[in-house]
């Protein structure tokens, strides 16, 4: 079983002409190969997936595989609230050779705690593959609680989180603490808190630029070079801050697109980030790249 930890990139989706750039798509993947990546994650939520039509997603995902050939883990992400509509959903990708599912919890209908549980457990039947939790309490407008997610942890199929629960580090903790699951932090400022706290790496979309200094980061936390991790959180943060000042995945999408990668693009109701904020990630670019 892939073991999901260092560093994962929820990847973006290229548009030209508002259709998915596909040969973009693959460039930007063999870039983040190139670069060292743990896995990727594709239809993330920085995947823009809720404007894509599923087989708009099956393509991107194609154009995906085809590249990683192997190379390295390749997990989809799943996302809805009609649990017997998401069951078929896997049904349908079980065959495709992906290391895993990230699965949110059901958005919009705030389901109670019983029901996100049956929720994942329906999900789980459906597969054979593994599957990561994925708590984003602010996008989806529920919070698993740690008990619920405790309980989740004991099925053979649930193996890890993305934990994007804000500044709650109290769960943070409890889900390295207590619990088998192997803990992602999903919050890109948080990645040394939660190294340093004992969690297993990152699944990050300000890692499309330079993931190798996340990953040198999350080395020397392992290694106990607490001062050497330090230097570069303090060094990322305020780029980190830079590409969530406006909605992700706007500001890496700019990021991406000055650096040659891709051409800046999202579907609407997102949009391209403000002129402000464009020419300062394109001032900040170079410190970064330079690092």
């Amino acid at each position: 079983m892939t073991a999901f930890q260092g560093i994962w990139i929820p990847l973006v989706t290229p548009f030209r002409e508002n259709r998915p750039d596909l040969a973009a798509m693959q460039r930007l993947a063999e870039h983040l190969l190139h670069q060292g990546v743990d896995g990727l994650i594709v239809c993330g939520t920085t995947g823009e997936p809720a404007t894509l039509s599923e087989e708009e997603q099956e393509r991107v995902l194609a154009a995906v595989l085809e590249v990683t050939r192997g190379r390295c883990p390749v997990v989809f992400g799943l996302a809805g609230h009609d649990t017997a509509a998401m069951e078929a959903r896997l049904r349908e990708l079980e065959q495709q050779p992906l290391a895993g599912w990230l699965i949110s919890a059901p958005y919009y209908t705030r389901p109670s705690q019983e029901g996100i549980r049956r929720h994942f457990e329906a999900l789980a039947g459906a597969t054979e593959r593994p599957i990561l939790l994925y708590n984003i309490p602010y996008r989806s407008g529920i919070a698993m609680e740690t008990g619920t997610l405790g309980a989740l942890a004991q099925h053979p199929r649930i193996v890890g989180i993305k934990q994007s629960a804000g500044n709650d580090l109290e769960q943070l903790c409890a889900l390295i603490r207590d619990t088998p699951l192997q803990v992602l932090s999903g919050e890109d400022a948080l990645i040394f808190t939660c190294a340093c706290l004992g969690g297993h790496g990152a699944i990050a979309a300000a890692a499309h630029v330079r993931p190798d200094l996340y990953r040198r980061l999350l080395a020397h936390v392992r290694a106990g070079e607490l001062e050497a991790a330090r230097r570069i959180h303090y060094a990322l943060l305020p780029w980190i801050r830079l590409l969530f000042a406006e909605p992700n995945p706007a500001p890496v999408k700019a990021a991406l697109a000055a650096m040659g990668l891709i051409t800046d693009g999202l579907r609407l109701p997102m949009t391209e980030v403000s002129a402000g904020l464009r020419q300062r990630i394109e001032q900040a670019l170079p410190a970064i790249l330079a690092l």
